[in-house]
């Protein structure tokens, strides 16, 4: 007699752990895959991996993957080719494919808008007219360390293409090994980067963040045909670098864990000299600004007449910075004690 009522609760606990699945397969699926790229080992470039800690995009329901893909010049190429929807990288490499006619990129937000490299060397070199005609080590042609020391050689009189031999290493933890090996005399480089370099015996030449060159040196950029498949997705991946960006001007120590946990960096003066540095130039609500665009236009001109006829404008769609100031959305985030 009790037979039937025990296969009954039998096929009821089946039932119910056969709906539990189906309910948890729906929930997998229902979050949106984005894959983004980052450009350098650096402070502001670590935002996914803070919002990653703080569960963000579970929240957001997004599967995120982030890849690296050393230098704006050769992380744009990945944009183009459609290996990645998003990129946080420096912002040449975008403006130079852009005058190219790849017109389909568009620089969305920006983290920094102000250059913090710094040229280091063999402590036997005190000044910038010391290093004429040495190897000047820089993740790429084209790349932000590029940039940046062309700005610098040129501000103190000099001339990049004839006094200075550039050598290109691929990354910021090649760049730091060609330096210790002796392969270059000295090097652009960016937090954390150059403290540890420091670290080892080597020294600023030129301490960047003390010019303060107005660049778009690091965006969040995607492109237009992302936004108009993929438009709620992308604005979801904002709301949560948004929040990220609130968390790291907020919270050190929170930095500091992502930073040991991803690039294994343990020296707290490193991180404390990294975070002080980059800090005070990141945008705390992602702010896009022409005059940090238009330092880009003008150099890809000299070499590409086209950009002459490119506006910063050109370049930038605050679509998702506008909705989250509009919808009260960042008054929100930033009125919250953490």
């Amino acid at each position: 007699m009790c037979r039937p009522l025990a296969n009954l609760t039998r096929y009821s606990c089946c039932l119910f752990l056969l709906l539990a699945w189906i309910t948890s397969a729906q929930f997998v699926l229902a979050a949106d895959k984005l894959v983004a790229l980052y450009s350098s080992h650096a402070v502001p470039y670590s935002m996914p991996w803070v919002a990653e800690e703080l569960g963000l995009f579970k929240k957001y329901d997004i599967d995120f993957d982030f890849v690296y893909i050393p230098s704006s010049s050769t992380a744009t190429a990945a944009i183009l080719g459609n290996n990645v929807e998003v990129g946080l990288l420096g912002g040449v490499g975008i403006v130079n494919a852009y005058a190219s006619g790849a017109t389909d990129l568009v620089f969305i937000g920006s983290i920094k808008n102000v250059m913090t490299q710094s040229i280091l060397a063999k402590p036997e070199f005190t000044k910038l007219e010391q290093l004429r005609g040495k190897r000047i080590g820089v993740t790429r042609i084209g790349s932000n360390t590029h940039f940046f020391s062309v700005q610098v050689f040129r501000r103190a009189g000099m001339n990049p293409d004839k006094d200075f031999t550039f050598i290109q290493t691929g990354g910021d933890n090649e760049t730091l090994g060609a330096l210790v090996s002796g392969r270059i005399d000295a090097a652009a480089m960016l937090p954390p980067t150059d403290g540890r370099a420091i670290a080892l015996g080597f020294r600023y030449v030129v301490f960047g963040p003390d010019i303060g060159i107005p660049y778009a040196a690091s965006t969040i950029t995607t492109r237009r045909s992302v936004i108009a498949k993929r438009g709620p997705v992308v604005a979801r991946f904002m709301r949560a670098m948004a929040e990220a960006s609130k968390s790291m001007h907020r919270d050190k120590e929170l930095v500091y864990r992502v930073m040991e946990k991803k690039l294994r960096i343990k020296d707290r003066a490193i991180l404390d000299a990294s975070y002080a540095i980059e800090m005070k130039v990141m945008e705390p609500r992602l702010e896009l600004k022409a005059p940090a665009i238009q330092p880009m236009i003008e150099e890809v001109a000299k070499t590409n007449a086209r950009a002459n006829e490119i506006k910063p404008q050109d370049l930038m769609d605050r679509r998702y910075l506008t909705e989250m100031e509009n919808s009260g959305f960042f008054s929100q985030l930033w009125s919250e004690k953490r």
